[in-house]
């Protein structure tokens, strides 16, 4: 029975780091050293601001930093002291090339299996945590075997995080389950066990899943691809409602009450955001249609073009209502995260709608708690040759608070549900009086209570809503 005495994860970003943070917060006999090669990320995750904001990250770290969780960018001696190797590492969607805009690219991974292959002295498992398409494991496995001897000899694992940003710490200290994949051969399963043994130090055993290799890593996509078409049925719904008089609200109510179907992600939206559910289901839409099965390839793909259709809808919604022109008119954006509680910006709905007012010529004022202001200049400039932060300043502002945002506005669009943003926490009598007249608000996030906010004097649009509100 091989037992961990010392973990090493290559890749200190969103997953790794807090993942292995709470491993070393668990478990005070294993050493866990996180590695990176950016020399930058690095040092904040050694500093007193950590590169990531993550509710309670910050105690997981502060406790154990320096006596079981170390952070290095000498990747090699940390392969070589590990008898256990987390690889979590970027897998981003391929720009060019084959499957450009749905296959996962996977250099990162390869390169990191390729520098354990080259370095380790002994014998290791290797952790599969980044998610990657079904049959990547099959890779990595080729160029660690092609590597090893009689004394050498390399396990793969999969162990696919079920991560929510927000409450990362929280999943990881209380998870649903921990899925853990293994070849099903003698030294695979002794493998598997070896990294239950981690996990069940406070995880209880229940909880941990073990299952072939290729079950784990699809059983991550499979997760992703499910929540993210829940979110697209209901927004293809809030189209029907707004069309109708029905509430969205109220639908999604009465279809969560029933027990089979459960009331989490139900709730309309301009869309879903974030690094993983697009990136996942167009892994799906790939691999599908590597497999020769289109029809499933479409079925998938249809989930990411009812997302894409929500927010153009949202945004025609918006044009339409302000007299059929934007131009040099004022848009408060309130939010630019993907969701609430987290600095992350990855596939937000946000950048895709201020990309088209300001293709529309507006003005746009942005406010986010969390965002950082570079990170929005970055998210909106298009990469390329001509550098288009010169021209991108004329049209946006960034802005310290709501109220800044807000003002001689003639319309205010919530993006994000920050609970700042709530009816009862913001002043929306202080914001209407700032106002261009008349003013409009658009809540896409259902946050806001559209009567008391009509009251003040806003016209108020809700996604999935219609003025009339069921009263004709």
């Amino acid at each position: 029975m091989v037992t961990v005495k010392n973990i090493c994860c290559i890749g200190a970003g969103y997953v790794g780091g807090p993942t292995c943070a709470v491993i070393a917060y668990k478990c005070h006999d294993i050493k866990v050293t996180i590695v990176d090669l950016n020399a930058a990320r690095i040092a904040a995750w050694n500093s007193d601001k950590l590169p990531i904001y993550e509710p309670g990250l910050d105690e997981v770290v502060f406790d154990r930093r320096g006596k079981n969780l170390f952070f290095s960018t000498d990747v090699d001696s940390a392969i070589n002291e590990a008898d256990l190797i987390f690889v979590s590492v970027n897998t981003p969607t391929k720009k060019s090339g084959m499957g450009a805009g749905m296959a996962a690219d996977l250099a990162y991974v390869e390169s990191a299996t390729r520098r354990i292959a080259e370095v380790a002295k002994s014998s290791k498992i290797v952790v599969e945590k980044s998610t990657v398409p079904c049959r990547t494991a099959q890779s990595m496995r080729t160029i660690l075997e092609a590597n090893s001897t009689p004394e050498l000899k390399f396990q793969i694992l999969s162990n696919p995080e079920f991560l929510a940003e927000g409450t990362a710490i929280n999943d990881l200290l209380h998870p649903d389950r921990v899925l853990i994949g293994a070849l099903q051969t003698e030294d695979g399963i002794a493998a598997q066990n070896a990294l239950v043994e981690v996990y069940t130090h406070w995880v209880p055993k229940e909880r941990v899943i073990t299952t072939n290799l290729w079950s784990s890593e699809l059983s991550k996509l499979a997760a992703n691809a499910m929540l993210a078409q829940r979110i697209s049925s209901i927004n293809a719904l809030s189209a029907i409602c707004e069309a109708t008089g029905a509430d969205v609200d109220e639908v999604a109510y009465a279809c969560g009450r029933d027990s089979r179907l459960g009331p989490k992600f139900l709730k309309a939206s301009v869309g879903f955001g974030g690094s993983c559910f697009q990136k996942d289901i167009l892994n799906l839409v790939y691999l599908s249609q590597q497999l020769n099965l289109p029809e499933v390839a479409a079925y998938w793909n249809q989930v990411v073009i009812m997302n894409e259709y929500q927010k153009k809808r949202f945004v025609r919604q918006i044009i339409s209502t302000l007299f059929n022109t934007i131009t040099n008119k004022k848009i408060a954006v309130l939010g630019f995260a993907f969701k609430k509680d987290t600095g992350d910006t990855r596939e937000s709905a946000a950048i895709t709608l201020i990309k088209d007012f300001i293709q529309e010529s507006a003005r746009v004022a942005i406010y986010d708690p969390k965002v950082e202001h570079e990170q929005i200049y970055m998210d909106l400039s298009e990469p390329g040759v001509v550098d288009t932060r010169k021209e991108l300043e004329k049209q946006i502002t960034i802005c310290s608070n709501a109220y800044e945002a807000c003002e001689g506005a003639d319309a205010v669009v919530i993006v994000t549900e920050w609970d700042e943003f709530r009816d009862d926490q913001l002043d929306y009598a202080k914001i209407y009086a700032s106002m261009h007249k008349p003013a409009f608000l658009f809540d896409g996030r259902l946050l806001v209570n559209a009567a008391k906010l009509r009251k003040i004097g806003f016209k108020v649009n809700v996604i999935g809503k219609n003025e009339l509100a069921g009263t004709a």
